[in-house]
């Protein structure tokens, strides 16, 4: 029996299977996928914080090498300049998923942890101690949990009956991969149903089509003809397109799982949450969820914490992606270039002319302003760590090259921490003196703290400012006191 299966082998999938890895817990991935390619781009990239979070796990150099950094903060028409926020990676990076997951499928490999393809779990039991999955060849994989990590129709939510609320689809969008034989315009168009266009990918042959569909599309997969409806609708032509590699259909419902967490069962990533990809925040959001989870789950196997702390996992994940889906809407209503739709753009883009509106909705991109409500009085808590240059007794380093190994970090800063308790064995105490000013997206320069604690998704949970007034409380609160397994 493993101690965690994960349902699905996509990058939130790969993602919470390495951080589960690294904590040393038993994790089994099974992907429907029979080999570990995946047909067609699918999504482009992620944002500066998604970065950061592979930066904290010493493996963001891979994705950079094989990516392009580039502006990629957009709302409406408006490109947003994020180059003055304070974070190592102020830009995001393009980077096609088919190109992303063999990478992060390398990192888990190394990890050691196994993955199963060719199959799919379709329906579970569990029970007190454990879950019972059913794979889609009627074998059956048992384990102490299981998270759906299987995508927008998730088995797994349907089988746990979790609700799914939120707002139906009023267009749809195709989106594939195909041969052409009349060169396309070049760039974008956009009308009042919403946005239309042909590139070219880097092969040379294929092109990469987007177009909205005149009415909205049906449930059933899309054809070659719909997509050739569809366009000569907008264009006039179908530009002879042929030899589709894939064909997908996309909507705006936005729709959000009540709760992240059945008894033995959670859910993240598109299992969780879906929505219109306006603003390119749906991979980036997966990953935080997985890095979320991941130490939390891996605490309460190795009984270091009690099972109530997976509880905090739907509290701090669900109002981020909550906030997220909202941005999507918005950005789906300024896609439309209808004369009512282009005077609301032009307005939206003199405010994001101004710096603060401009910084405020480019850290909300890419994701800089997140802060969980942990409590606490200090501005850090909740929020990610600035990635400040150390001196130790080791060495300068930074704070991310600390979190590579997923453990918790008690950074003493101030000489007036003493030790980790024995309760609190997994936390890694280093002395060190950091250089740079303490600085928070949209919230400037605080006060430097004389000591943090550091959880292993990189968010703060206690910072002291000339005592250790509170550690106790937040050791104890996010890394035990639980019962370890005999």
């Amino acid at each position: 029996m493993a101690d965690v299966l994960i349902a699905g082998g996509g990058p939130t999938g790969m993602m919470l299977a390495g951080e589960l890895a690294l904590a040393g817990v038993d994790v089994l991935v099974v992907e429907r996928r029979g080999t570990g390619a995946l047909v067609g781009s699918r999504a482009g990239g992620f944002h500066s914080r998604t970065i950061e979070i592979l930066d904290q796990r010493g493996i963001a150099d891979r994705f950079l090498a094989a990516g392009r950094i580039a502006q990629t903060a957009r709302f409406g028409t408006s490109v947003l300049d994020i180059g003055d926020l304070p974070t190592r990676h102020p830009y995001g990076l393009g980077l096609w998923q088919d190109r992303m997951e063999p990478i992060l499928a390398g990192w888990v490999e190394e990890l050691g942890a196994p993955i199963e393809r060719g199959r799919e779990v379709v329906g579970l039991e569990q029970d007190a101690d454990g879950v019972d999955a059913r794979l889609d060849d009627g074998s059956v994989r048992r384990a102490r949990y299981l998270v759906g990590a299987d995508g927008g129709r998730s088995a797994i939510r349907r089988a746990t009956r979790i609700p799914f609320p939120g707002v139906d689809a009023t267009r749809s969008n195709l989106i594939a991969e195909v041969e052409v034989t009349e060169p396309p315009p070049a760039g974008m168009r956009q009308d009042e149903r919403g946005v239309h266009g042909l590139a070219p990918l880097p092969d040379g042959r294929l092109y990469r089509v987007v177009t909205t569909e005149q009415v909205l599309g049906s449930p059933d997969e899309p054809t070659l003809d719909d997509l050739r409806g569809a366009l000569t609708a907008v264009f006039g032509t179908d530009f002879g397109v042929h030899g589709a590699v894939w064909i997908s259909r996309f909507t705006d419902a936005t729709r959000q799982a009540e709760t992240y967490r059945a008894g033995r069962v959670l859910l993240a990533g598109d299992a969780a949450h879906i929505h219109y990809p306006a603003g390119g925040q749906g991979l980036g959001l997966g990953l935080q969820d997985a890095v979320n989870l991941g130490w939390k789950l891996a605490q309460v196997v190795h009984g270091t914490s009690p099972e109530a702390l997976l509880d905090t996992y739907t509290a701090e994940r669900h109002p981020a992606a909550a906030r997220a889906l909202e941005h999507s809407m918005a950005q789906t209503v300024l896609q439309r270039a209808d004369p009512r739709t282009a005077a609301l753009a032009a307005t939206v883009g003199e405010l994001l002319a101004l710096d603060e509106p401009r910084r405020l909705l480019g850290a909300r991109i890419h994701g800089l302003d997140l802060a969980y409500d942990l409590g606490g009085g200090s501005p850090l808590v909740g929020r990610r760590v600035p990635d400040l240059d150390l001196d130790t007794e080791a060495g300068r380093t930074r704070v991310h090259a600390l979190l590579h190994d997923a453990r918790p970090l008690l950074l003493d800063l101030g000489g007036g921490i003493r030790a980790v308790p024995a309760w609190a064995p997994g936390v890694r105490l280093v002395a060190a003196r950091a250089a740079g000013p303490w600085e928070l997206p949209l919230v400037g320069p605080v006060p430097a703290p004389t000591g943090v604690l550091v959880r292993p998704d990189g968010h703060v949970a206690w910072a002291g400012h000339g005592d250790d007034a509170g550690l106790l409380d937040a050791l104890a609160r996010w890394f035990g006191p639980g019962t370890p397994p005999s």
